[in-house]
């Protein structure tokens, strides 16, 4: 199918956008790399009068490494996550949850912002951001304003943002030890059945502090943190590991899709979040 018939804009600045989307309202929608909302059009699961193209704006994209503050630009792409040297040293995280993303022709034009901004319980970043307890940044009419990603995500497709507002950047505070992210999905290119994200500090043989959120298993990303307090100051033994899961699963809610029915995706998410944790642990 084809989309319904839309006005393209393509500014070049962010008060260029911002007047846009005063001027046309719930009619208008920004475009990042386009892989969740061109889809949507061309079925007619969208209708976009207005259609906004980020693409030249200016100062939307980059990543900057000052010490552990990260800052990522909302156009950064998958593909420069996967190739920044710095950032892989930094949060490797980033760098592996890139990588499960779809494919190499999504990853060179899907982006950080896109993603995360778009509200899809299916989308990697969310989550991941949620574990990394990142922020957020929005620049509206009324000036900018900061949104941590725990506190972003209300329900599918909506979220802290307003109609009126560009999620211009994402950043966050890299913390040391060991981190991963695990996800099992049907086929390259398919969202996950289920993903977990997991950071972790470790002083000695102990777990200091430990940070858990999946992704596809309710509505919106789940961060869980009776997972992370069941695993901290523990050795992370098979205990401890089994009591964060079953912590994690209680505050998920999955529903039967094509994917599998509810018992099945608690199990993968049991065994993608036992997989996590040990992997992070073992890197820390």
């Amino acid at each position: 199918m084809i989309p319904a018939p839309f006005d393209y804009y393509r500014p070049t600045d962010i008060a260029g956008v911002i007047a846009l989307l005063e001027e046309h309202g719930d009619d208008a929608r920004v475009m990042a790399g386009g892989h969740s909302l061109i889809p949507m059009m061309k079925l007619r699961m969208a209708e976009i009068p207005h259609l906004i193209d980020l693409q030249d704006v200016a100062g939307l994209g980059g990543i900057t490494i000052d010490g552990s503050e990260i800052r990522i630009g909302a156009m950064t792409t998958q593909a420069d996550l996967i190739d920044h040297e710095g950032l892989a040293a930094a949060a490797p995280i980033l760098r592996e949850a890139a990588l499960q993303i779809a494919d190499p022709q999504v990853r060179y034009m899907g982006t950080v912002g896109g993603n995360v901004a778009n509200g899809d319980p299916g989308n990697d970043m969310p989550g991941l951001m949620q574990c990394l307890d990142a922020q957020f940044t929005l620049v509206g009419p009324d000036g900018e304003r900061t949104v941590a990603a725990r506190d972003f995500y209300e329900a599918a497709y909506m979220t802290a943002r307003t109609d009126e507002e560009v999620l211009t950047c994402v950043s966050f505070t890299a913390q040391p030890g060991g981190a991963a992210y695990e996800k099992q999905k049907r086929k390259i290119g398919d969202y996950a059945t289920a993903a977990a994200a997991v950071q972790l500090t470790r002083e000695g043989s102990t777990c200091a502090a430990a940070s858990i959120a999946m992704t596809n298993l309710s509505d919106v990303p789940v961060w869980s943190p009776a997972a992370g307090a069941a695993l901290a100051d523990t050795p992370v033994d098979d205990s401890a590991i089994k009591a964060a899961v079953d912590a994690a699963l209680a505050d998920i809610d999955p529903t039967e899709d094509n994917r599998g029915p509810v018992k099945f995706k608690r199990h993968v998410a049991g065994v993608i979040l036992t997989r996590a944790i040990k992997s992070a642990w073992a890197r820390a």
